[in-house]
């Protein structure tokens, strides 16, 4: 197969940032991707509806109308989040989730949920709502092994969560273990799960490929080859509980080459050709469409969108740098060979 139609897809967990960031990196995600569900860990972080909109007209001032791109919000939960903030969603057309992190887990999460029982009544009250909780799962105990932290989200915190609170609508973002696969697949349809290109694409030798890369590290963490692995199998199988999610998140070149590098990898640059390039090599073209386009789309109640796009087995470089809020930032994968690419939209 030397080119696939995909109806246009979406990107179920994506970080924009804002003002000259937001700016420089939008324009990606609209070229590639009809929606996608923007994460709130701004500074400060986006806690209310108010908040939200606000952010999402800040969004689309920076496209042209003829993008199409519709922004999906989400509010960051936290201990103090209330019962009139769930209303306030469910009486929005263009709010849609609320996002859990545990407190200090990733970039920006210092405000996130000190313990999860804090939180246990709201959630029932989403739960009653039917108002869908995004969770980053990971304790962010520095006691536990990095490599281990969503293993032990689950044991921990996440199976308690499903087993008090069946009927809230979950998604289980940026999966990147056996264990997180299993635990989906043996969970209700209430349940599901993002996957990101990085996560389907390298392992965790890819963070010392010729020393530190630090554009490799990201939180969760790259896993070993056996956990990449369940992942491939996750997403080309079809299965209506996985679906597309970037995780694409930006910072500048300095940031992440520095004695403290920032946690995040931006692949918003080409995501979906990566995302084919991967099915690809699995042979598995054909459950593409499924992945990126239908069954996000599904979980979330969402008609399927009208547009299409085209890409075509062509290899291309992606580029070494790329221009970002005055300054530059590295993309996923810079200066290698991509298989595929986005040739046209219809």
């Amino acid at each position: 197969m030397n080119k696939i139609t995909l109806i246009k897809p979406d990107d179920f967990h994506l970080h924009l940032r804002d003002g000259a960031a937001l700016a420089s990196v939008v324009g990606d995600s609209a070229r590639q991707f009809a929606r996608a569900v923007i994460m709130p860990n701004l500074s400060p972080p986006v806690v209310s509806v108010a908040q939200a909109m606000a952010y999402r007209q800040r969004i689309l001032d920076c496209l042209p109308e003829s993008s199409g791109f519709k922004p999906l919000m989400t509010l960051y939960l936290t201990d103090n989040a209330n019962r009139d903030e769930v209303d306030r969603v469910v009486d929005n057309d263009n709010v849609y989730a609320f996002k859990y992190y545990p407190a200090g887990a990733t970039t920006n999460a210092e405000a996130g949920v000190t313990h999860i029982e804090k939180v246990f009544p709201l959630l029932e009250y989403m739960a009653e709502k039917d108002v869908p909780l995004l969770v980053h799962g990971e304790v962010a105990d520095t006691g536990v092994d990095v490599f281990d932290r969503e293993k032990v989200f689950i044991e921990n915190v996440f199976s308690s969560l499903v087993e008090k609170i069946s009927s809230l609508r979950v998604v289980f973002e940026h999966i990147t273990t056996i264990d997180a696969v299993q635990f989906v697949e043996a969970a209700s349809e209430r349940i599901s799960a993002t996957i990101t290109p990085h996560h389907l694409a390298f392992n965790r030798n890819a963070i010392f490929r010729d020393g530190i890369n630090p554009h490799h590290y990201c939180l969760p963490i790259l896993k070993r080859e056996e956990h990449r692995q369940a992942l491939l199998e996750a997403a080309t199988s079809g299965s209506p509980k996985f679906f597309l999610g970037t995780d694409s998140a930006p910072h500048a070149t300095g940031a992440k080459e520095n004695a403290c590098g920032c946690a995040g990898i931006y692949n918003a640059h080409a995501a979906i050709e990566i995302y084919a390039s991967v099915f690809d090599k699995m042979n598995q073209l054909g459950s593409l469409e499924k992945f990126a386009s239908k069954n996000g789309a599904g979980f979330y109640r969402l008609p399927l969108n009208t547009r299409k796009i085209t890409l075509r087995k062509e290899a291309w470089r992606i580029p070494d740098k790329l221009a970002f809020a005055g300054s530059e930032l590295a993309p996923f994968m810079a200066g290698e060979t991509c298989r595929w690419k986005l040739v046209h939209e219809q």
